[in-house]
């Protein structure tokens, strides 16, 4: 396709370099003068000729109005301008905002121009060329819908976007049903005023290969959900998805901030089914994230996530980071590359992706509306009044889209669409904070519907954090009465009830309904809080009993066992409308039998799905993460509390997870219950091992054994030592670790006679310490043995690990110049990849540092960097400093290697200082070894 590029050359010389360079960039034939060959006419007549023949012209106007080939006639612009509308070409403008500070000179500038004052025919002609100028302007507007530009970089998005526009919409094929997968993603009004601007930010970063991600943050009501729907359903639709391979959209529903909301696991398991994933259930939730975001890269893909906002921490500390590690791993992966795009809408600024902002990621802080497309919003509704007043109201409302879509059709409802009478609405004007104007709509709404069926059915949709599906809203609605909540919906026909819906859907108080669920009821999450919040308050019965059925409608429709994070989102619903309803005993035993399958941790263990059950839990506690309910029994508020802990822990939240662990294990030796108590013990001991706590790990270590020791459980006797003997070996103490792996490994010949040796992670560990000492033989005799018996059971965690040992056994070697490093390559190979099959990101980077190291010894250098970011990458998020540690040795001796002594000693440092920071002396003598080849 050819484009010719009209514009005055002197003052515009740097933009219509930009503009030459996105049109070819685009892949389509530039036209501009710059590039003319020999002409055969006369300049103005092989414009002209240019102009008409090609497909687009882009005419870009600023300050000045040009030279004139013919006296009396127009500009060179202007003329082919003209040539082309007449050839009926398509013509795209541009306009500098007056706004924009220019530094090159204006038209009207020449006329305070001493040279130009000393010609008189020159002050004549220059006259001619500002009124000719302000003509050309006047007709440009009113013949064509010119844009406006600014900066370098602003002119080249606008025409990115707009010959991007044309190029797809009149080329792309239609992109197959069967790869958009957008119903997921909530409804929102048709027409949107005042988002221009926006809506160009998206094409811009469509047509970029620079932007990943663009996320819109604002509160509630912005009317972010509005802009990213009608871009998507109105632009990208319209165009066919400008050249996309595939769409998949998500909404979070809830917009609040509890952890009841803060699970992505559905939707993570979706998406990787979605993507042809063979098992979704497998891996970490990081790998998961990762494994996502590759199937994402393989083709151009547009992702929309709504409403993220319930996955990402309050203000403190961590503030917008993402508490979910799949959705760590994805929109860092994402921001990182893509061919795609990613479109984001938040209350909150993305902590994970700040580092990116400067590069792949564009952060947009949305504006409450303008007064003037907020009074667009009103005349949309009917509305009658001038611009004054209309833009008066807006302004009164603080531009909030939500509230003014309220007044609108408030207005056109009860008012005939009078703006004076706003001010009879109560309350309206006396709050100025987020989202209370919104309240103060809904509201009058409540006062203006009265206590009849469509005030009824709004009340229903306090009870939900989602969309309502019929089967739910007719649980609530069936026989018997509930008091204060469902007497106007007993008795009506079933026309009554569709009335009702289509009206609270035609002022704006239900959402459109999608497609293929007109049965199903949905809100704007400013609403259902409302509602939510008012039943709690006030009609508290209310609020009990209709959670009560939600609970018990819930649990008997779903699947006994489910299967599937989908199947089980039913008994997730259930036990939080059971704690909702007092029902916490009830609720806690659905949880342990059916989703939990008892001792057999199925969501945990089969599933992977750690966040949500980390949001089902949170129903059991007034405050997470440290006081349950006090409505449960002192035993099962000791068991949420070390199953909150555990959960964080498994979502890299190792900070938060040790004080729930704490309290829980206080509880449990207050109840003398032993074996509970140093399990939790033991698990400290394992996180502060993680965290590089290690004189606490000592601690937590020795408790976890004496407790042990109080309980008849000889596998907790055995298996705590080896806790304990970890962490003596971890702080360079190595008598004592010898002393605990041998008592620990008499305790396993006592109690299992057949198991000679210590095996899976007891057995691992011990492997270590052996191999640390010189003893690699008896470490590959073992760890063979051990393997044999993990394959037969199918244990991925000992399986991995058992090829770690060997593969590290026979790397000692090669290091002692007794081996080569084919075995050692073929069990560190199986190890890595079966450790991220077996989901344990724990153990993962001693898996990549092994491997990184046999790259260095292989003189692989650039795999042995791929492994070491990906350990420094995984550690660094979870605060793993163990493993940061180690990261920065391997990474030291990967520098000597290279002959980068300078970059070797900042690691090594570094390392140092981390290692006598937190007692991890195994490693002096690997530091010192360091330095004397620095020395040297």
């Amino acid at each position: 396709m050819k484009v010719f590029l009209s514009s005055t050359a002197q003052d515009l010389d740097a933009y219509r370099k930009v503009a030459d360079e996105t049109i070819r960039r685009l892949g389509l034939q530039g036209i501009a003068m710059e590039f003319f060959g020999p002409l055969t006419g006369t300049p103005i007549e092989e414009c002209e000729k240019l102009a008409r023949e090609t497909d687009v012209v882009v005419c870009v106007v600023a300050h000045r109005y040009g030279s004139v080939p013919e006296k009396g006639q127009g500009s060179f612009t202007r003329r082919e301008v003209e040539a082309a509308k007449n050839a009926n070409k398509d013509v795209l403008v541009w306009i500098v905002d007056e706004s924009f500070p220019w530094t090159e000179k204006k038209e009207q500038d020449l006329l305070v121009d001493p040279n130009v004052l000393a010609d008189p025919e020159r002050v004549k002609e220059v006259a001619e060329h500002v009124a000719a100028l302000i003509d050309f302007k006047a007709w440009l507007r009113t013949t064509f819908t010119p844009d406006t530009f600014t900066t370098l970089d602003n002119l080249g998005n606008r025409i990115a976007t707009a010959l991007a526009n044309y190029v797809v919409g009149h080329s792309a094929p239609p992109l197959p049903q069967d790869r958009i997968s957008i119903a997921r993603l909530p409804t929102s009004g048709a027409e949107l005023f005042g988002r221009e601007a926006e809506l160009q930010i998206l094409d811009a970063a469509w047509s970029s290969e620079k932007t990943n991600i663009v996320s819109f943050v604002a509160w509630g009501g912005v009317g972010k959900t509005a802009l990213v729907n009608h871009w998507l359903k109105k632009r990208m639709a319209r165009d066919n998805y400008r050249g996309t391979d595939r769409v998949y959209g998500w909404s979070f529903f809830s917009q609040g901030t509890s952890e009841r909301a803060a699970s992505a696991d559905l939707f993570i398991d979706k998406a990787l089914r979605w993507c042809g994933d063979k098992d979704p259930t497998a891996g970490s939730p990081w790998d998961k994230g990762e494994r996502l975001a590759n199937y994402l890269r393989q083709s151009r893909t547009l992702l929309i996530l709504d409403g993220l906002e319930p996955l990402q921490h309050p203000p403190g500390p961590q503030e917008g980071r993402l508490k979910d590690a799949a959705m760590q791993a994805l929109l860092v992966e994402l921001a990182a590359h893509q061919p795609g795009l990613c479109v984001i809408s938040t209350r909150e600024r993305i902590g994970d992706l700040i580092e990116f902002e400067a590069s792949t990621v564009v952060r947009h802080d949305l504006e409450h509306l303008s007064p003037q497309a907020g009074a667009q919003i009103l005349r949309s509704f009917n509305v009658k009044g001038d611009d004054e007043e209309l833009e008066a109201a807006s302004a009164e409302l603080g531009g909030h889209a939500f509230a003014l879509t309220l007044l609108g059709s408030y207005l056109n409802e009860v008012f005939e669409g009078d703006i004076r009478r706003r001010k009879e609405i109560e309350n309206l004007f006396d709050d100025t904070r987020y989202g209370e104007r919104a309240q103060a709509m809904i509201g009058a709404y409540e006062k203006w519907l009265g206590e009849g069926m469509e005030l009824a059915i709004l009340r229903l949709l306090g009870f939900f954090d989602r969309p309502a599906d019929a089967a739910s809203i007719n649980a609530l609605r069936e026989p018997p009465t509930i008091p204060e909540l469902t007497e106007p919906l007993q008795h009506f026909k079933a026309r009554e009830w569709s009335q009702a819906v289509a009206k609270l859907r035609r002022i704006k108080l239900l959402a459109e309904a999608l497609p293929n669920e007109l049965v199903t009821l949905d809100a704007h999450p400013l609403l259902r809080e409302h509602f939510k919040q008012q039943l709690k308050r006030d009609r508290p019965n209310a609020w009990s009993e209709g959670n009560d059925r939600l609970y018990r409608y819930l649990e008997s429709a779903a699947k006994e066992f489910p299967d599937t994070i989908e199947e089980m989102s039913p008994l997730f619903a259930a036990v939080a409308h059971g704690c909702a309803a007092g029902k916490y005993q009830q609720a806690i035993e659905i949880f342990w039998t059916r989703i939990r399958r008892r001792s057999a941790d199925f969501s945990n263990d089969k599933l992977g799905a750690w966040g949500a059950d980390l949001a089902v839990m949170s129903n059991f506690f007034e405050r997470a993460w440290d006081e349950p309910v006090g409505e449960l029994q002192d035993y099962v508020q000791s068991y949420v509390l070390a199953e909150a802990g555990r959960c964080l822990r498994a979502l890299g939240r190792l900070q938060g997870a040790a004080q729930p662990m704490r309290m829980a294990l206080q509880a449990y030796i207050g109840s003398e219950q032993w074996s509970a108590a140093s399990t939790v013990a033991s698990n400290l001991t394992e996180l502060c091992l993680v965290t590089g706590e290690l004189s606490k790990a000592l601690d937590f270590g020795a408790q976890a054994v004496e407790l042990a020791d109080r309980s008849p459980d000889e596998f907790q006797q055995m298996g705590h030592r080896t806790s304990l003997a970890t962490a003596y070996h971890q702080s360079g103490q190595y008598a004592e670790a010898a002393v605990a792996f041998t008592n620990a490994e008499e305790r396993q010949r006592k109690r299992q006679p057949e198991y000679q040796t210590l095996y899976s992670l007891q057995g691992f560990r011990y492997n270590e310490f052996l191999l640390d000492g010189g003893q690699s033989q008896s470490v590959k005799e073992r760890a063979r043995t051990t393997l044999e018996g993990a394959k037969k059971e199918g244990f991925l965690l000992d399986i991995g690990l058992d090829n770690l040992s060997l593969g590290k056994a026979f790397l000692w070697d090669i290091k002692n110049n007794t081996s080569d490093s084919g075995l050692a390559a073929g069990f560190i190979k199986t190890a890595v990849r079966v450790l991220r099959d077996a989901g344990q990101v724990d153990y993962l980077p001693l898996g990549l540092l092994a491997r990184a190291e046999l790259h260095r010894f292989n003189r692989d250098y650039i795999k042995a960097e791929y492994d070491l970011s990906e350990t420094y990458r995984i550690a660094s998020r979870s605060g793993m400093n163990l493993h940061l540690a180690d990261y920065h040795l391997e990474s030291a001796r990967l520098r000597l290697a290279q002959g980068d002594n300078e970059k070797a000693r900042e690691h090594s440092t570094t390392a140092k200082g981390m290692i006598n920071r937190m007692g991890y002396h195994r490693r002096d003598k690997e530091v010192e070894e360091i330095e004397k080849q620095l020395a040297n």
